[in-house]
């Protein structure tokens, strides 16, 4: 009787431990199974933050691209890429639950969505800049051409203006003179002795010119002595910056055709002196021609 008790109350132990043993493996089944998922949230929660991190940083540099192309939009851009950059120091303080990373993730995606809009912007401009460009330096190229074109013409039209100028002017030639003595009949006789000379007979001849100019020419005779003196009338005419004094002036009525002129230079009733004497005929200001004569 004793050992059916002993038997009995040694079961009601042994049961007793079974459910103690079980009731302890459940326990820690239930805390390794808490455990690890608790680790797999913490490894997903650092996992997702890390993700977020990646995302902006990649949105920063699509920020810093965009701007090193200095378009109209880099300050809106910056100003962008600036926040994407707080938001990042903030993700990396924060604790990274789950809460904070949905509000991150949230803040992401309006940012990204801006960046979105803005990079397409940014590509607009550059590609209108560069039309633009182009269309620049094309319009700047033809501009230069012009001008290099404009620039030769006018070389043209200046040496075609200096040779229609050169072609219109009258040729004084074959400039003679002759000292004369003038009888009372009037009949002259040359002479080249300075006491018989009452007279100097200056002759020239204007060449035909189809270009000319026709109409009253004038030109002016200046004769001088030995003595640098001018004889004649020794009147003065101002042409530009320069003064002509001169003997007489001849005035000739040019029509395209050779013409031969001829004047005096008259003593005045004095003998002319001994010497050399020098003939000029002058077209304003221009020397056109000139000679030399002597009296014994």
């Amino acid at each position: 009787m004793d050992n059916q008790k002993n038997t009995s109350s040694l079961k009601a132990i042994i049961v007793v431990l079974a459910l103690l043993l079980l009731g302890s493996l459940a326990y820690i089944f239930k805390m390794t199974t808490d455990a690890n998922k608790m680790n797999t949230e913490l490894t997903t929660e650092k996992s997702e933050k890390e993700k977020v991190l990646d995302e902006l940083a990649e949105l920063k540099s699509t920020y810093d691209d965009a701007i090193a192309a200095k378009t109209a939009l880099s300050d809106e851009l910056i100003a962008e890429r600036d926040k994407v950059v707080k938001l990042m120091d903030d993700l990396k303080k924060s604790k990274g639950d789950a809460d904070s990373l949905r509000k991150y993730r949230a803040q992401y995606q309006q940012l990204s969505a801006k960046m979105k809009q803005l990079v397409a912007e940014n590509d607009q401009l550059k590609t209108d800049n560069q039309r633009l460009t182009v269309e620049r330096d094309s319009t700047s190229m033809a501009l230069g051409q012009q001008k290099k074109l404009n620039d030769t013409l006018v070389i043209q039209n200046v040496n075609l203006a200096k040779t229609v100028e050169k072609g219109q002017k009258i040729v004084v030639m074959n400039l003679r003179t002759q000292p004369v003595k003038v009888r009372s009949s009037g009949k002259q006789i040359e002479t080249e002795r300075a006491s018989r000379a009452d007279q100097v007979k200056v002759c020239f001849a204007l060449a035909a010119n189809a270009i000319a100019k026709s109409g009253e020419k004038t030109y002016y005779v200046q004769v001088i002595d030995s003595k640098n003196n001018v004889l004649g009338d020794k009147k003065t005419e101002t042409f530009d910056d320069m003064t002509l004094t001169y003997s007489f002036p001849v005035t000739v009525e040019y029509n395209n055709e050779a013409v031969d002129v001829c004047n005096y230079l008259d003593g005045k009733g004095k003998e002319f002196a001994k010497g050399s004497y020098f003939v000029n005929i002058f077209d304003k200001s221009e020397l056109v021609s000139k000679t030399t004569f002597t009296l014994k």
